[in-house]
């Protein structure tokens, strides 16, 4: 089979939609772009919510437990998913700044094939090993049989697990962004009642609705990258081909991203383990309550970072220092003081907060004082993403592998060993401290990076415009 071939060209709304990343003022576009990943990240947050809500009220509180000791496997995945998109998106926004489509169509082929192979290694050794790693994850006899029902669906369905949503955003294409989200959200909304109730399919149907609305997704991004033609470039099977020197670009950016999830994983492990050990299942299943909660409480602060990568890539690629930095100073004030703002809230409102997922008096007790606790996160939680994605945007991978590893290395493992000596509230109680000590870490390298010499596609000007138009253009089919 040939590949189809790449025309010249390019829509005029693609090019309008490209060109405002590096012309709307940026205060307005950096609350729109917000907006739009916000309500993109909010509704998968909405769906988490309700998703453990239908476990926790249909089949009970056992239930809840073992789908969450499976978190560590699905953040894994994630993690590959979100060091492609992050490295993907950083070669495309930045070959879009400097008038290169064919350079970013091959950066998102070669980020959808190394994608693909490593879910489906993940998906193949998960399977192969199931049981093993639900005893290393810490299942019981009430947990085991729940959590081998959810992990064999969700892990057959690793393949279908993102949509690349970074990658389009990286083309200033926000609305369909948030469509990509809301879609496969929605779909999931709709089939964990009818199979968890209508069925009787239990975690099965959890787990069935979480993959029917990854399809979705899939199917969209698979027509959006190869099919679409309104857009500034198309990836064809030639795209598809491993390049050298794009694959180490992009992994050279991406992998932080993969030590954050994977140092996320470790943490997840870790604490479920711990819990189980001086809490029981129920201590396990009030920390997947409160993960939930905090998952959905912290959305806004990831549509944030995720809107910043696209707005520094750009401008970067483009020589517009200014616009860059005045994004970055921006965003930091947006997450830290939605951060606190969100703080607040969850102290004063726990109770009815918890009164919403369960009505079991033991979990509902000690949910209400891990939540307050697990709540003073949220004032430094977005501080180090967002500093991560600043300098992935940018092509400078280094800042954000120091930031990735000390997080987990120096500070998060360290302290909840240290802490969780004391039991389950030492266990919470390292959470905070340890997303403090990183915000500060953060802050710290990008003061030192900011001081440094200023890399090199930010140090010779503004570019020149493409010469005849050509920004945006490319394969538009």
């Amino acid at each position: 089979m040939r590949p189809w071939r790449r025309k010249p060209g390019g829509t005029g709304a693609g090019r309008e939609q490209i060109a405002a990343l590096g012309t709307e003022p940026m205060g307005r576009l950096l609350l729109r772009t917000c907006a739009q990943t916000t309500v993109s990240v909010g509704v998968f947050g909405i769906y988490a919510l309700t998703n453990a809500f239908f476990v926790a009220r249909g089949v009970g509180p056992a239930a809840l437990a073992a789908v969450n000791l499976l978190a560590p496997v699905l953040l894994a995945v994630g993690a590959v998913s979100t060091a492609v998109g992050a490295g993907g998106a950083s070669l495309v926004s930045r070959s879009l700044g400097r008038g290169d489509p064919a350079a970013a169509a091959r950066a998102a082929g070669n980020a959808f094939v190394v994608f693909w192979v490593c879910a489906a290694a993940v998906g193949a050794a998960g399977l192969l090993t199931l049981g093993p790693l639900l005893s290393l994850l810490g299942a019981t006899d009430g947990t085991r049989g729940y959590a081998h029902d959810y992990g064999q669906i969700l892990l057959a369905g690793t393949l279908t697990s993102t949509g690349f949503s970074s990658l389009m955003r990286a083309e200033g294409r926000m609305r369909f962004s948030t469509l990509q989200w809301v879609l496969p959200v929605v779909t999931q909304m709709c089939l964990d009642p009818l199979l968890i109730y209508g069925c009787g399919l239990g975690v099965r149907g959890a787990a069935l609705g979480t993959v029917g609305g990854q399809t979705v997704s899939a199917a969209m991004s698979v027509w959006f990258f190869f099919l679409q033609r309104a857009r500034p470039y198309r990836v064809t099977l030639a795209d598809l081909r491993p390049h050298g020197p794009t694959l180490r670009r992009l992994l050279g950016v991406g992998v932080p991203s993969f030590l954050v999830g994977s140092g996320a994983t470790v943490v997840a492990g870790l604490a479920n383990t711990r819990l189980v050990a001086v809490g029981g299942p129920l201590a396990v299943a009030c920390f997947a309550l409160c993960g939930r909660v905090g998952t959905f409480a912290a959305m806004p602060q990831t549509g944030i970072a995720q809107a910043l990568q696209p707005l520094v890539g750009y401008n970067a690629g483009r020589g517009l220092a200014a616009r860059a930095e005045q994004a970055t100073r921006l965003a930091l004030r947006a997450t830290v003081g939605y951060g606190c703002a969100v703080c607040a809230v969850l102290l004063c409102a726990a109770g009815p907060v918890v009164s919403l997922f369960t009505g079991d008096p033991a979990l509902h007790a000690r949910a209400v004082g891990a939540l307050r606790l697990l709540a003073l996160v949220h004032p430094c939680a977005g501080v180090a993403p967002l500093v991560c994605a600043r300098f992935q945007a940018l092509g400078r991978p280094r800042p954000a592998y120091l930031i990735s590893v000390a997080a987990v290395v120096a500070v998060r493992v360290p302290l909840l060993f240290a802490l969780g000596r004391f039991g389950t509230r030492g266990v919470l109680v390292s959470f905070p401290v340890a997303e403090l000590a990183t915000a500060l870490l953060a802050l710290l390298v990008l003061a030192r990076g900011r001081a440094a010499a200023a890399p090199a596609v930010l140090s010779h000007g503004p570019r020149a415009e493409p010469r005849g138009g050509q920004e945006g253009a490319g394969a538009h089919g």
